[in-house]
């Protein structure tokens, strides 16, 4: 009896899976797409506005062109790339991408994390001053903070070489005509408008950290300098790789605009990073097989750090769940 119920209901749950699926099969085409009609529009996009770019720069980094539309494009192999490599000044310029990349951690991590620690849990209008002002300099366009800049290092009007004359009686300091103070000057500039950035990354972190990890912490003796090294530190690792990812990949792109605003042509190839040699080989000599050719090295290389900031990401961070 029993086992005669068993293959009823076995029949029964096998008839309603194949009802189910014929179901599922006899649906329109349209209801079935549907879900990925929706998708349709951003793939699109991220096709025309990233994948086709990345597939022409590659297709020109093997031809010998000058951005002409009249001009014919000439087939060169492996010549751009062994040209890249050869370049005196892409050396420069690689270890001008490390000084820049190396200096604007400070700004994007310690900085950061350090007023985002010591305003957490602000309110008020202590906290809309506050993010107000850590905010601002991001929304300013970059070329409006160069020149603001320059105008307070400049060696004899800048309010900056007024103070050092007038406390220190210090000799005017040229920020930005001095070789060795020119990386750093810009390192600072690109800094300046990109901790308020990353003070609110970490920020909204600190927000989602759950009370009740500090609350037990509390509860179990720790102190302050306790609960911000083994609660808050480790679970703010997952936005920390993060923000250091995104320094490490966007440096050259981020002082790059401060660089053609403050460099002076005299200096230029001792400031220069790996986009400003793209850009020059682009757009100034018309070398657009080198400049294709670099790009795509740069793409590589770039791809291999974030592999390496991936696989750190998903070993070492720590998630609040």
């Amino acid at each position: 009896m029993e086992q005669g119920l068993s293959l009823d209901t076995g029949a029964r749950s096998s008839a309603e899976a194949t009802g189910a699926r014929r179901a599922v099969v006899g649906k329109p085409l349209f209801e079935r797409a549907q879900p990925y009609l929706y998708l349709l529009p951003a793939l699109v996009l991220l096709f025309i506005w990233v994948y086709r770019p990345l597939i022409e720069i590659v297709m020109l980094s093997f031809n010998q062109w000058n951005l002409l539309p009249t001009s014919p494009k000439t087939p060169v192999g492996w010549a751009n790339y062994q040209q890249v490599l050869s370049l005196p000044e892409i050396r420069q310029a690689l270890i001008n991408t490390v000084a820049y990349t190396v200096g604007l951690l400070p700004f994007s991590l310690v900085g950061p994390i350090v007023i985002a620690i010591f305003t957490y849990g602000m309110r008020g209008r202590a906290s809309g001053l506050y993010r107000a002002i850590v905010f601002t300099p991001v929304i300013i366009a970059p070329v409006v903070v160069t020149v603001l800049w320059r105008w307070i290092l400049h060696p004899y009007t800048g309010i900056v070489n007024y103070i050092l004359k007038d406390l220190f009686h210090a000799d005017p300091i040229n920020f930005m005509g001095d070789p060795a103070l020119m990386i750093p000057s810009i390192t600072f500039i690109t800094g300046w408008g990109l901790i308020g950035f990353c003070t609110l990354i970490f920020a909204a972190a600190l927000t989602n950290i759950n009370r009740e990890y500090l609350e037990a912490a509390a509860i179990d003796g720790a102190g302050y300098w306790q609960m911000i090294r083994f609660v808050m530190l480790p679970l703010l690792s997952p936005s920390i790789l993060f923000v250091a990812l995104l320094t490490v990949l966007f440096s050259s792109q981020w002082t790059f605009v401060h660089i053609n605003v403050a460099s002076i042509n005299t200096f230029r190839s001792l400031t220069s990073n790996i986009y400003t040699v793209l850009y020059d080989y682009g757009f100034r000599s018309f070398n657009i097989g080198v400049s294709s050719a670099a790009a795509v090295l740069m793409f590589v290389g770039f791809s291999v750090i974030a592999v390496i900031f991936l696989w750190l990401q998903n070993r070492y961070s720590f998630y609040d769940h």
